[in-house]
């Protein structure tokens, strides 16, 4: 096993990180701090909760300090990752440096973000959209930023930053080095990477798309309206802190308010609460004043609380990849966790999809699907039977006409049945005398169209004699 000393980094650095306790270095940080400190373009991916914001941190804060110039730029999609980085940050320069920090994200005030500018930061941590407004407003200016870390890009691209990034690489200098850092590495960061990195070292620990061993899953198949008695029973069962993911900012409301008609603290944390409400219910947690924490998706991926014992996904996932988030949030730095999912009728074919992921080699059968097969099978076994013949064979159209079947029509037109069709076309005939009867109705019709056009005639005369002059009554 190597060591941090390995490395020879500065001493505030070696001495926070011993206070840390930070000994050894994980998989990701072994590979990516020797060559990031060489100056080389990164492109890495590693599980959650493996120490990829130590691994990009690190390195490049040994690189600012060694030079008086020179900034970073750290992106990120979520404001409770961005606290989370900084804080990794702070507690490994120190509070007592020349280095200083500014947090450039949404839902915080202009003014304080504005005062934190001015001090002349050389480290800018944010998220892309208040990035790019300070850089309209002229307020952020990275002409001196060479340092570049994109992290969690897969989730910033769902989430439709790519515009945002492009227009904020546009005011970097052309010297520059790029990191990109993310759980999992699809096509599209593939593209971005070849964009913006220059020969980039892919760098990968383990396989992506793959749930901690220390996580032990659980399912529980049940109906809708069954989903919060089945959350209070397993909530009085279980030890510990409890993370419970919904999907929307309205469900998270409705089952903190539905927990607390029982009797069970909890707190909301999603989109669109204010920034410092956030801070708060985050600390709160943290300190574990109280136990239940009831987040959305925006939570999957900014929370790295360590006493997180159990995670319930009371809604599942609308992209199948959060999935692998959202349990990463529970088993953090080699603890043990649990996660538990509920599975509804309609969930099915989503978890099918999550299935896949875990476990690609696989083939699983969606349970609507094997129905819908079955009962075509069976309606085309039926019509195989019934076939007509196609007329596009010839030959097989006239074998299905033999001399059998010419000797069984000319029985069929036999003298006695012509005999008979005559008897039938006298008696049609006969039966003639019915429609004259019906005529005669039809004329009746005609006269009385003709004294309906008589009234509306005269209801017009009338209606020239109101507008005439009137007459004195008598």
């Amino acid at each position: 096993m190597t060591e941090f000393s390995k490395y020879k980094l500065n001493y505030v650095l070696n001495k926070s990180l011993k206070s840390l306790n930070f000994k050894n270095p994980t998989p990701i940080q072994e590979k990516s701090i020797p060559l990031i400190l060489k100056g080389n373009d990164i492109l890495g991916s590693a599980q959650t909760g493996t120490g990829k914001t130590a691994a990009f941190c690190i390195p490049i804060l040994e690189l600012l300090m060694k030079s008086s110039r020179g900034s970073l730029l750290i992106m990120i999609p979520t404001r409770e990752l961005a606290k989370q980085v900084l804080d990794v940050i702070n507690s490994l320069i120190g509070y007592k440096t020349s280095i200083n920090t500014a947090t450039l994200i949404g839902g915080e005030s202009m003014s304080k973000q504005l005062s934190q500018l001015k001090k002349r930061p050389r480290i800018y941590i944010g998220t892309p959209g208040r990035i790019n407004d300070h850089l309209q407003r002229g307020t952020l200016k990275l002409y001196d930023a060479k340092y570049l870390v994109l992290d969690e890009t897969d989730r910033m691209l769902d989430m439709g930053f790519e515009v945002q990034i492009n227009k904020i690489i546009k005011f970097l200098p052309l010297k520059r080095q790029v990191l990109m850092f993310s759980a999992t590495i699809p096509n599209n960061i593939i593209k971005l990477s070849s964009k913006y990195l220059n020969k980039p070292i892919r760098i990968s620990v383990g396989e992506s798309n793959i749930v901690a061993k220390n996580i032990k899953q659980e399912i529980i198949e049940l109906k809708a309206d069954e989903k919060l008695d089945q959350l209070i029973k397993q909530i009085d069962n279980r030890n510990g802190s409890i993370l419970i993911f919904v999907k929307t900012k309205y469900g998270t409301e409705k089952l903190s308010k539905a927990l607390s008609k029982k009797k069970i603290k909890s707190f909301p944390l999603h989109g669109g609460l204010r920034q410092s409400k956030r801070n708060t219910i985050m600390k709160n947690f943290r300190d574990m004043k109280f136990r239940i924490l009831i987040a959305t998706d925006v939570a999957a991926r900014g929370i790295d609380v360590p006493h997180i014992e159990h995670v319930i996904n009371y809604d599942l996932p609308q992209m199948a990849e959060d999935f692998i988030h959202r349990i990463g949030r529970t088993a953090r730095a080699g603890s043990k966790g649990i996660a538990l999912s509920f599975v509804t009728k309609g969930d099915f074919a989503k978890w099918t999809e999550i299935k896949l992921i875990l476990n690609p080699e696989k083939k699983y059968k969606n349970k609507n699907s094997s129905k819908i097969n079955k009962s075509n099978n069976q309606f085309n076994k039926k019509r195989e039977g019934k076939k007509r013949p196609s007329f596009k064979n010839r030959s097989n159209y006239k074998k299905s006409f033999s001399k059998n079947t010419e000797v069984q029509d000319k029985n069929k037109y036999s003298k006695r049945k012509f005999s008979k069709n005559k008897t039938n076309e006298e008696s049609t005939s006969k039966k003639k005398i019915i429609f004259s009867r019906k005529i005669k109705n039809r004329n009746s019709i005609g006269k009385k169209k003709s004294t309906n056009k008589k009234l509306k005639n005269s209801n017009k005369s009338k209606i020239h004699n109101f507008n005439s002059s009137r007459k004195r009554r008598k």
